[in-house]
């Protein structure tokens, strides 16, 4: 049982380099949809060495290219458990960027309901709060050019260099899409506050996550909660790097064995 847990943690998080077995908290990021464990590794380089990185890597990208996408929230979450639950120990931080935002949140739910110790906080960036109704259209069963059309006007997400390449875009589309059809079935069930701090994190001009959007996070908390917004759009996490990272690493510095 312990090895199947260890490989279930090693397929489904990645440990960019260099480890750090001894770091006081560990810091496990979510990806965006269609994104892998690639945006997340220059993260290492920029953390303190008190902070461990750890990224999730979904199917169907990356080097789990040839495996297939999760389309459900639900089993996204069950494998995730397992994979996290084995870390929680020790404190841990979950964060995670739009889709990756409700992803952590429900993680942190799911732990809970295991009796797994609450991160020490959870960081929800891009991401209107998980109780707001949904005002956009369902696209993630439109053909290929509305869909691709529909994914560059909503987020200009997409790299230009996969959108010129019709063999890359192909390899991309799947697990793009497989995202969009979590978040689009995803159904928002009301459970009582988490008992761990939450800081929504958003870029000042994202009209998909809103100040207001963010602050609705607050009723999902019954700790301490904050809205801290950046310059720029729904990816200010790409330009505003270094300042998102010292925001995060300065909630750790206070957060650190608060909850254990």
């Amino acid at each position: 049982m312990k090895t199947q847990t260890l490989l279930t943690t090693q397929r489904w998080l990645v440990e960019p380099e260099p480890p750090q077995p001894d770091a006081a908290v560990r810091l496990i990021c979510m990806p965006y949809a269609g994104a892998g464990a690639v945006v997340y590794r220059p993260w290492r380089q920029a953390l303190p060495s008190r902070v461990a990185l750890s990224i999730a890597q979904l199917p169907g990208r990356e080097t789990r290219l040839r495996e297939d996408p999760v389309r459900r929230m639900e089993l996204l979450i069950e494998a995730l458990t397992e994979a996290v639950a084995p870390l929680a120990a020790r404190p841990y931080a979950l964060f995670g960027h739009s889709m990756g935002a409700l992803v952590a949140f429900e993680l942190a739910r799911a732990l809970r309901r295991i009796g797994v110790p609450p991160p020490v906080c959870l960081f929800v960036s891009g991401r209107r709060a998980p109780q707001l109704p949904e005002t956009e259209p369902h696209v993630h069963q439109l053909a290929d050019g509305p869909f691709v059309g529909a994914m560059v006007r909503r987020y200009n997400a997409i790299p230009r260099v996969i959108l010129e390449d019709i063999e890359l875009l192909r390899l991309f589309l799947p697990a793009l899409r497989a995202d969009l059809e979590v978040i689009e079935t995803y159904a928002y069930t009301s459970e009582a506050p988490l008992g761990c701090p939450i800081v929504a994190l958003g870029g000042a001009s994202d009209v998909r996550a809103t100040a207001d959007d963010l602050e609705a996070w607050r009723t999902q908390t019954a700790a301490g909660f904050e809205v801290v917004q950046f310059p720029g759009g729904h990816f200010y996490l790409q330009t505003e790097r270094r300042a998102l990272i010292d925001q995060i690493v300065r909630a750790l510095g206070g957060q650190q064995g608060a909850e254990r």
